[in-house]
């Protein structure tokens, strides 16, 4: 039997995570984290019984260690408490469903620790990705993705050997806004925004599906994970969300990863990697299934995407700053502190005023964060 600690239970990918578990009745469950959520998270400690519960303060973890004194889960709280679950000696994989750059330094210790990551958490290798591949090379751990993306270009990549890549073709749905010209996204409200289509996403993830930063970071997670330059790597957009991904290899075959819109199925996947399980996800009805669609991504209104490129050519401790600058501006917009298109101005001007470290440690990587924050805060946040 599997036993997994997830990072970020109380979340949408940890939620669904559980999902999985619960249908299947094969995998323990030894650790959950959540950040404020202390109600789903008691009663996810009443249901898996994990021998270690994290909550993100201190003040959390004490209401939680008064909700469940009946148990006998352990509460942590905070960094510390985040880094404990990771290196758990019971757990076989961290499922790193946090989202943010607070996941950086749990996984890196989970991967010093000889853990598998199941990786939903983007940051971590858009920021950190120089760093969490050769450590995990040299722990001889696998990171196994989550997003369905990426999901689906490690299965289509099966079909053939790294060398014979012509390019990764990473697909999106084009998001709320899609169709749309930028004297139309002036007005447009958080509530707008978070109207997906096709998926049901937090908060934050789901804004960037609508600004197309999304696919930037899974541009540059795509570099990392599958060892690919940025010219090799493209994105259509694929109105549907059947088409998770394809990979085009050098004699112009094509593969393709379809399936109905469901995270349960990656998530799925990656824990039980090589193993396929039959699922009750719904399945494509190709009877019904009249056409499969595919358009270029307006990449001049929805700027995400050119301004992850730049961050990845230049490199170093950018990337930080396009991350960090985006989810300050993301944080602003669900206030409704700024307007939808800020949300490119505000990445821009913190890139032009970062000055860039070539190859940061992870010191300098949490220091850049904070100082863009912190940038940002004292221009718009008022």
């Amino acid at each position: 039997m599997k036993t997994i600690a997830v990072m970020g239970s109380t979340g949408s990918i940890g939620t669904q995570t559980l999902d999985v578990v619960r249908r299947n009745g094969d995998i323990q469950v030894a650790g959950l984290s959540a950040n404020r959520n202390v109600e789903l998270l008691e009663k996810q400690v009443r249901e898996f019984h994990p021998l270690l519960a994290v909550a993100g303060s201190e003040e959390a973890a004490a209401d939680l260690r008064v909700r469940i004194a009946d148990t006998d889960t352990r509460v942590a709280s905070g960094m510390d408490g985040l880094i404990e679950l990771a290196q758990m000696p019971e757990s076989d994989v961290l499922v790193t469903a946090i989202v943010g750059m607070i996941g950086i330094r749990p996984t890196m210790a989970a991967i010093e620790a000889g853990k598998d990551i199941a990786l939903a958490n983007k940051e971590t290798l858009v920021t950190a990705g120089h760093l969490i591949m050769p450590l995990a090379e040299k722990n001889r751990v696998r990171i196994l993705p989550v997003d369905s993306e990426h999901c689906a270009l490690f299965q289509c990549l099966q079909g053939g050997k790294h060398g014979e890549v012509y390019k990764l073709w990473i697909t999106a749905s084009g998001g709320p806004f899609r169709g749309k010209k930028r004297e139309e996204l002036k007005n447009m409200r958080p509530e707008d925004a978070l109207k997906h289509p096709n998926w049901s996403m937090g908060a934050k993830i789901t804004i960037d599906s609508a600004t197309l930063v999304n696919k930037g970071l899974e541009i540059i997670e795509a570099g990392f994970l599958f060892d690919m330059p940025l010219d090799k790597i493209g994105v259509v957009v694929q109105p549907q969300s059947l088409v998770h991904s394809m990979v085009e290899f050098c004699d112009g075959a094509i593969l393709a990863q379809i399936s109905e819109p469901d995270m349960r199925l990656p998530i799925e996947y990656a824990l039980y990697y090589p193993e396929r399980r039959q699922t009750v996800i719904p399945r494509v009805d190709f009877h019904t299934l009249r056409q499969i669609a595919f358009e270029e991504p307006d990449t001049e209104t929805f700027s995400g995407i050119p301004l992850a490129l730049r961050a990845a050519r230049e490199g170093g401790s950018m990337r930080t700053v396009f991350n960090a600058a985006n989810e300050q501006a993301v944080a602003l917009f669900l206030q409704k502190k700024i307007g939808f298109l800020d949300i490119y101005d505000i990445i821009a001007q913190a890139m032009d005023h970062h000055r860039r470290i070539p190859d940061p440690d992870l010191g300098q990587i949490l220091e850049t964060e904070k100082a863009t924050r912190d940038w940002i805060k004292g221009r718009w946040s008022d």
